[in-house]
């Protein structure tokens, strides 16, 4: 659990064979499906969806409900960085699972539920408005305009350091210090960039704020372009995703760095790693950048290997189409991290009743849950994470379908989706592989 692992083959108790098997029908039934019954775009992103009923929609843009909200994230804030700063730097501090679990992983379900929530409780946002209001600034506006070409990449730089610390860095769970110094870099590189680009620069590079927005497309809330509160399909959601640069790189270090989680802990990257123990470090880095590159330059060329394009720019088809890759993203991170969020989040609850290991009792109620039960029910929790990786990979092909026969002339709209259908095969078959034999 330390080593963020999820287990090996002996907690997925179902024929790996048959898995695979299913897994490339279900895609082939599902893009032959497509192919006869949807023939026109039938996603309209942001200006779909139902208008909530009154009384809700205007309980959840109340300015007391987003007060509470805001208030109880910036206090539970601050209660971690306490700990951060002032607590034992040992195992039961309670910042390691607050970070690597309840923040990184818990992102995906609180998007999911609540849409961009972090967006809204971003305590670095926050302090920023106020630094802003003391000075008599608006946080809006900076010294300079943010360069669109940008896009997403400076949250692509601080997503990949962000996993490096979790993933390769040697003492990630024993070296509270390392934990400390990375939040202090990012926190000081954001704040400088909202300083000279105002508050839409941690729209673009803030880590978590473009993880949970990312995510928050497949929410069946969201706001259509009218600016009402709405529920909808969501696949009419993720349409909505702009195509900003960077986004491709975005869900690569994303999706890499799930896979390559799944992966150094197998037998035959331990093997290998251990043969070259003298560097490694240098050995899981370069394993991680790989994998990152891997989904980065495959799913470029499938974007733009699509034919009789036209009038469209070839460089601007992975951007268009990245957005298919996020169920898939969410798929991967539930069957990967499913037991090691139920598990380790209890932990990091009862720790945080003691944040500073004095002997506090205050989420006691926390120990009399068994965390360990999700273990009771082996089969169950092997079908969960094979249904979430076939169903995030189904939900992208339907996503990339959509895009593909708004974007492709009629004539081309089939054949032109094969290079990226072929790929999603391929991200499926190495997803499962994966989860059943590392």
């Amino acid at each position: 659990m330390l080593a963020h692992g999820i287990g090996g083959r002996s907690d997925l108790p179902v024929p790996a064979d048959y898995v695979l098997v299913a897994a490339a029908v279900a895609l082939l039934v599902s893009f032959a499906v497509l192919a006869l019954a949807w023939r026109a775009p039938r996603f309209r992103g942001d200006d779909s969806g139902h208008a909530l009923p009154g009384w809700l929609a205007s309980l959840a843009d109340s300015a007391v409900t987003r007060a509470v909200v805001v208030a109880a994230a910036l206090l539970f804030a601050a209660w971690v960085t306490m700990a951060a700063v002032f607590g034992a730097d040992s195992l039961v501090n309670p910042t390691f699972g607050t970070v690597y679990v309840l923040l990184w992983v818990g992102l995906v379900p609180a998007a999911l539920l609540f849409g961009r929530i972090y967006r809204l409780c971003n305590p670095l946002r926050w302090l920023f408005r106020g630094i802003n209001k003391l000075g008599g600034g608006d946080p809006s506006r900076g010294v300079l305009e943010y360069p669109a070409r940008l896009g997403y990449w400076p949250a692509v730089g601080l997503l990949f350091a962000f996993v490096w610390l979790e993933l390769v860095h040697p003492a990630t769970t024993l070296d509270l210090t390392a934990v400390r110094l990375w939040f202090a870099v990012v926190a000081s590189v954001l704040l400088v960039g909202a300083a000279l680009f105002g508050d839409t620069f941690f729209e673009r590079a803030d880590p978590f704020e473009v993880y949970s927005s990312l995510v928050a497309r497949l929410s069946p809330f969201g706001r259509r372009a009218d600016g009402a509160l709405v529920v909808r399909n969501p696949l009419q959601n993720l349409d909505g995703q702009p195509a900003v640069p960077g986004l491709v790189g975005v869900v690569a270090v994303l999706f890499g760095s799930t896979a390559f989680d799944g992966f150094k802990d197998s037998s035959r990257w331990l093997n290998f790693s251990q043969q070259h123990s003298a560097h490694p470090m240098l050995l899981n880095t370069a394993a991680l950048l790989g994998f990152c590159l891997a989904v980065l330059v495959t799913f470029s060329i499938a974007s733009v290997a699509t034919a009789g394009i036209g009038h469209l720019e070839r460089r601007r088809l992975p951007a268009l189409m990245a957005h298919s890759v996020v169920p898939i993203l969410v798929g991967y991170v539930v069957a990967h991290y499913l037991s090691y969020f139920l598990v380790v989040g209890i932990t990091t609850v009862q720790q945080l009743g003691d944040p500073l290991s004095r002997g506090w009792t205050l989420t006691s109620w926390a120990y009399g849950v068994n965390k360990y039960a999700i273990y009771d029910h082996p089969t169950a929790l092997a079908v969960t994470k094979v249904v979430a990786v076939i169903t995030g990979h189904v939900l992208g092909v339907i996503a990339a379908h959509d895009r593909a026969v708004r974007l492709l002339p009629r004539r081309h709209a089939l054949t032109g989706q094969l290079p990226m259908f072929v790929l999603m095969v391929g991200y499926t078959l190495t997803g499962l592989w994966l989860l059943f034999y590392s």
